[in-house]
This record gives structure tokens, C-alpha cells and sequence, in this order.
């Protein structure tokens, strides 16, 4: 008998000829949590009921009532279409995040494609950042965490994989924004973990899940071909994380070098995993080595500049 299957998108979906699509994963809700092992306490809230746009935020339970936090902005990975910020893998990697780098972490539940095909991921990352943006207005956003904790002077974008190639996104649109948002909030850098770029050639479930921007060279998916967005960044350093065996190694490579090449006049630093595997941090995050990566990322949101002060002789 002739198969209804019209296309296979393994390990991460399916679609049928009558439209209908079926997931291979299913990832599990994680709820929020007052966790006393690491000190942190997180919380869901709900941006847009029209999209159903998500953030869960995650505060340090130990700090005083004016203490002011860096904040980061954490976009999940999971190639666009699969993986939660709610899942068994996110919910403790942001909440060892807030715990080891004592910061406000906001980790966005964007829309996945194919349901939501590209540019939605993008669009509820992006409205997801303006909503926090609204808070450095005296204070006065609707969320009291971060009306009282967050330092909008050190704000941070990171993610992994898919998700470190949205908050690139983030970073071009805030630069672009003619200084309603840059005058108002500071991105001092950004973390881009195990990035997933294009690599200027045709990728099969690129063109299925963004129909408007299927081309090999879109910016959304390959911005090393277009140097002038990499040299208008408007932060001033940017770590880029991979491992030796991840399948997209060169990827991650590729966007270090054009980032020097493009002009931009920030500080950007290359790490490297040695024998590892893509997003290895997340299925085993209590390896000496993803304890390691966790170290760069904290490093490079507190890292503080350094005034050396002589004495008289």
C-alpha cells in the first residue's frame, strides 16, 4: 500500500500529504522551582496570550531586597523546531546559569517550527527582549523580579545552537533599532554556545521551515555573508563556545573569523571543548568539562575591568 508519508524530517518530525505532522520527541513539562540546592527560585510568565510567547525567569533566592543583578537573555537550541525552555535539559542548565553566575536569567519559550514556520522563532525572541527592555523604565514593567534586581547597564544574550543564532538576531535588530532601545538598555555582550549557522549551502529543513527565507545566504541563517551586520553589533564582547567533535564545529569557527574580518571593534573571544559532542553541557552537565564551559560563560558575564591602583613610593 501506498505510504501517506510526504516528508521525513528524522530524528526531529514528519509531515504527511494531508498536512498533519508527527513529532518523533516529545519533551516533558518542567515546572518552575524554589530550588534550595542551588539557591535559585524561577517563575513562568506570560508575555502574549495571542501567541502564547513565554518567559520563565530565574532569580537568586539570596540576595537583598536592592541588590542589582546582570541580566541574561538565554534562547534554548534545538534547530528551530524541537526542545523547551520548560524541558528536563533547559530548566536545570538555567537554573545552574542565574545560581553560578548570580544573575537574572530570562529564557525565552519561543514558537517551533513547522507549526510556526520562520520568522516566528525570531519575532517571540525579539518581543521577548522589548518586554524587558520595558522594565528599565524607572522600574515600572510589570514584572516586580526585575523591576528590583536587574542592572540594565550588564545585559547579556546567549544561547546554544539554534538558539545562539536567534540572539545574534536579537543583536542585529537591537542595533538597527535607531536608538529607541540602545539608548535605554546596555547588551555588553553576547554568548553564542555551539552556534548553528548556515554554511551558504543549500540545508533541506531550512527551506521547509522558513518558505520566506529559504535561500542558502538569508541572513537569518548565514550573517557571515553579510559582513556589514557583523560590524554594526553593538556590544562590545562576544564569546563563541564549540566543541571538538560537534557536527557544526567549522560553523562556529566561520562566524569568529568574519566577525574579525567585518571591522567590528569589539572583543571577541574562541573557546574549545576538546572531545566533545554538540550541546554535550546539557546531557551531562555534571562533567568536568561542561563545569568548565559553565565557567567561561560566568567568567565572561562578570568579568569586570581591572584598575590597578600604585601606591606612592
Amino acid at each position: 500500500m501506498e505510504s501517506d508519508e510526504y516528508l521525513d524530517f528524522s530524528p526531529y518530525f514528519r509531515i504527511y500529504k494531508d498536512g498533519r505532522i508527527e513529532r518523533y520527541v516529545k519533551f516533558p513539562y518542567t515546572p518552575p522551582s524554589n530550588d534550595p540546592q542551588s539557591g535559585v527560585r524561577s517563575k513562568d510568565v506570560k508575555i502574549s496570550p495571542e501567541t502564547g510567547l513565554t518567559v520563565r525567569i530565574y532569580v537568586p533566592s539570596t540576595i537583598a531586597a536592592d541588590e542589582k543583578l546582570p541580566v541574561i537573555i538565554y534562547a534554548h537550541g534545538g534547530a528551530f523546531v524541537i526542545e523547551s525552555a520548560f524541558s528536563p535539559l533547559y530548566h536545570p542548565y538555567t537554573n545552574s546559569l542565574s545560581a553560578e553566575a548570580k544573575a537574572i536569567v530570562i529564557s525565552i519559550e519561543y514558537r517551533l517550527a513547522p507549526e510556526n514556520p520562520i520568522p516566528a522563532c525570531y519575532d517571540d525572541s525579539w518581543t521577548a527582549f522589548k518586554w524587558v527592555a520595558k522594565h528599565c523604565n524607572s522600574g515600572n514593567g510589570s514584572d516586580p523580579w526585575i523591576n528590583s534586581h536587574a542592572d540594565f547597564s550588564r545585559v547579556f544574550l546567549a544561547g546554544d545552537s539554534a538558539g545562539a543564532n536567534i540572539v545574534h538576531r536579537i543583536m542585529v535588530r537591537y542595533g538597527a533599532n535607531d536608538g529607541e532601545l540602545v539608548d535605554k538598555i546596555t547588551i555588553v555582550g553576547m554568548v553564542l554556545v555551539h552556534p548553528f549557522f548556515g554554511n551558504g549551502k543549500p540545508d533541506k529543513l531550512w527551506t521547509y521551515i522558513a518558505p520566506e527565507n529559504g535561500s542558502a545566504d538569508d541572513p537569518l541563517l548565514n550573517p557571515m555573508a553579510h559582513p556589514s551586520s557583523l560590524s554594526s553589533l553593538k556590544c562590545s564582547r562576544i564569546l563563541v563556545c564549540t566543541a571538538e567533535k560537534d557536527f557544526i564545529r567549522d560553523r562556529s569557527y566561520r562566524y569568529y573569523d568574519a566577525l574579525k574580518r567585518s571591522g567590528w571593534g569589539g572583543e571577541v573571544e574562541f573557546k574549545e571543548t576538546e572531545g566533545e559532542e554538540h550541546c554535550f553541557f546539557l546531557e551531562k552537565p555534571d562533567c568536568e568539562k561542561a563545569k568548565v564551559l559553565m565557567q567561561w560563560v560566568v567568567s565572561f558575564v562578570n568579568k569586570r575591568n581591572i584598575i590597578i591602583i600604585r601606591s606612592k613610593s
